[in-house]
């Protein structure tokens, strides 16, 4: 009874073994290579999978976690991040730097990820920093660190064409840092300084230099508009000048009018007037506080004249 017992035990256990072994989950994202007797014979789809125990085995494969390689069963379809150490690598001009570099990729074909390359994240890995190199060796110290994205996008092409027969698609690689020697370091830190100080006086002299233009412009703007003033008063004056003799025209025209209306037609006006003009010289003459004698030399005649215009103007009336 005892031996029994511990015969279906065995069993029981056995086929327990058995099943498991027969009855593979494969969980999403994630794919097996089964070997039938050393041979390829499937690539387990994701959920339940059926296997024959002892005669199909997965297919182990090397893998990269923390750092570490490591030999697991299951291959990861999801897209993985290499996170390379710092190397050194050589510029055009013999200098010598450090570079570390991210390495985003997906396992597109687990059949040539398994078969086509024996350790792929080592493979990935010697490649990414070979290819660097080269890429590094074909550009100066100064391309080198202003253009990651050419760098980036040369990289990815070399490496997604070279890891294709290995069943690898290379989505992305990021330069995560450069760092050039110290004594570069400090000669670039100098360059920018001296440039820094070139810029600010450039800046200066080209403020100084506007300065002095905007002030001729704005002595030229004041001297235009004071020259420009004067010439509208200049105008504005003779304007006035020659408005007021144009009045007093007008108005000793019409003090004509009305004298020769006074005195009538028979008695020449000018005669009135121009002896009018005489005796009032004549009197601001006789009233000038003035000791001095004064001699005024006329003619007789024209005195005269005058007077006799006005005996003409008293017989008129």
């Amino acid at each position: 009874m005892d031996i029994l017992v511990v015969f279906l035990i065995v069993i029981l256990v056995l086929a327990v073994i058995v099943l498991k072994k027969t009855i593979v989950i494969i969980p999403q994202s994630e794919t097996r290579i089964i070997e039938r007797l050393g041979k390829y014979y499937s690539t387990l789809e994701p959920g339940i999978n059926i296997i024959i125990p002892f005669i199909d085995r997965a297919k182990e494969i090397v893998t990269l976690s923390r750092g570490r390689y490591v030999y697991s069963s299951s291959i990861d379809l999801r897209e993985q991040v290499y996170d390379f150490d710092r190397q050194n690598v050589i510029t055009k001009d013999n200098i010598q730097m450090e570079i570390n570099a991210l390495l985003y990729f997906q396992i597109v074909d687990p059949f040539k990820s398994v078969y086509e390359i024996n350790n792929l994240p080592n493979a990935i890995e010697k490649l990414t920093q070979t290819t660097l190199r080269n890429i590094i060796g074909e550009l100066e110290l100064d391309e080198t660190l202003t253009s990651r994205d050419t760098i980036n996008t040369k990289l990815r092409e070399v490496l997604d064409d070279a890891t294709d027969k290995w069943g690898v698609k290379v989505n992305r690689v990021e330069l995560q840092d450069i760092t050039p020697p110290a004594s570069v370091l400090q000669a670039m830190e100098k360059q920018m300084q001296a440039e820094r100080n070139k810029r600010a006086t450039i800046l200066t002299s080209e403020g100084e230099k506007q300065s002095v233009i905007l002030k001729s412009e704005a002595d030229k703007t004041a001297a235009i508009n004071r020259a420009e003033a004067v010439k509208q008063q200049e105008i504005l004056q003779a304007e006035g000048a020659a408005q007021a003799r144009i009045r007093k025209a007008e108005a000793e025209a019409i003090a004509i009018e009305k004298i020769t209306e006074a005195v009538g037609k028979s008695t020449n006006p000018a005669n009135y007037l121009l002896a009018q003009k005489y005796i009032q010289t004549l009197e601001q003459i006789a009233k000038g506080n003035d000791t001095k004698t004064v001699y005024l030399p006329y003619e007789a005649t024209n005195l005269m004249g005058s007077i006799g215009g006005i005996k003409d103007l008293f017989k008129a009336d």
